[in-house]
């Protein structure tokens, strides 16, 4: 039994793994464009495996792979009954799975001829401009909240990571919305005591422990969540937005100090001054100014015109 499975590895490896790399050293070109299929297969299976991960075919799948593996072990091995019963179940499968997944096979194909294609992909919106949208969130969140007079803390991660400070929370993974932020810091909810932090376009978690400034760091008639905000700001380049809960007014916490009463506009500019134009680097064209002043400082052709009836 021993020797028959040997022979079978042996031959399996010698009549196609074999054949197939002395084809790749005849035509040296063929390694290229079998790496080229190598990183589209592991991408497609990367993208699919996701997909699966947040739908119910994952445990199919898993069921179906298994089927797989033990399909081509009897082949190996030499389990022919098995191995025929196995063969007739996959070649049967493929109906099966069309009925099966008729539901996410046809939401794929609709996908297709959508925009919806292209966030399978990964290339729905760029972080720049998915950031600027998270940000236009998290102001109209922090205006609602500061009508209702609702206290709220929301820390926005910069480049340095506060995984310490997300981890003493609750974790979320959840979209940036501001139904979600307004949600979460209603009075006598479980989530509403403690901070909100935004790390990578998500909410990581909610109902965090921030660090608190000192006394000297802060006025003394400002409360806990400011001085959390400032700490949080103080020990990394991290934001906190800030909504008071007795006078209702939204601060800004940065680099260790603390911006109050700040109006809507100036707090969606200070938010896409620190997160998006710092770290993308969307400036404004220097040339573009350079050449405005310089316009400005050139006389106009009536003063030239002037000057010169005046010198005749």
């Amino acid at each position: 039994m021993v020797d028959d499975f040997i022979e079978n590895v042996k031959e399996f490896f010698t009549s196609n793994i074999g054949a197939y790399l002395n084809n790749l050293y005849d035509n040296p070109l063929s390694l290229i464009l079998l790496l080229i299929d190598l990183a589209i297969v592991i991408f497609l299976a990367c993208k699919l495996v996701k997909v699966a991960k947040n739908s119910r075919a994952w445990q199919l799948l898993k069921g179906i792979v298994l089927l797989i593996v033990a399909t081509f072990v009897s082949d190996i091995i030499g389990l022919k009954i098995l191995h025929w019963i196995l063969d007739a179940i996959m070649n049967w499968g493929v109906l099966a799975l069309i009925v099966i997944f008729q539901p996410e096979i046809r939401r794929a194909l609709e996908q297709l001829g959508t925009n919806k294609f292209t966030k399978f992909f990964g290339m729905d919106k760029d972080i720049a401009t998915k950031t600027k949208e998270d940000i236009y969130k998290i102001v109209i969140a922090a205006q609602e909240l500061s009508k209702e007079k609702i206290g709220a803390l929301i820390v926005i991660e910069r480049d340095i990571e506060i995984k310490d400070i997300i981890n003493t929370g609750i974790a979320m993974e959840a979209d940036v919305s501001p139904q979600l932020l307004t949600n979460i810091f209603v009075p006598k909810t479980p989530l509403h005591d403690g901070a909100v932090v935004i790390s990578n376009n998500k909410i990581a978690a909610a109902a965090c422990m921030l660090p608190l400034a000192g006394d000297n760091d802060i006025a003394r008639e400002l409360g806990t969540r400011h001085r959390a905000g400032i700490g949080i700001s103080k020990e990394s380049d991290a934001i906190a937005v800030i909504v008071s809960e007795e006078t209702g007014k939204v601060s800004v916490a940065k680099d260790g100090t603390l911006i109050a009463d700040v109006r809507e506009d100036v707090l969606k500019k200070i938010l896409i001054t620190n997160i998006v134009t710092k770290r993308f680097g969307e400036h404004k064209p220097k040339n573009k100014n350079f050449f405005n002043q310089l316009k400005k400082k050139m006389p106009k052709k009536e003063e030239i015109e002037q000057k010169d009836q005046v010198n005749k």
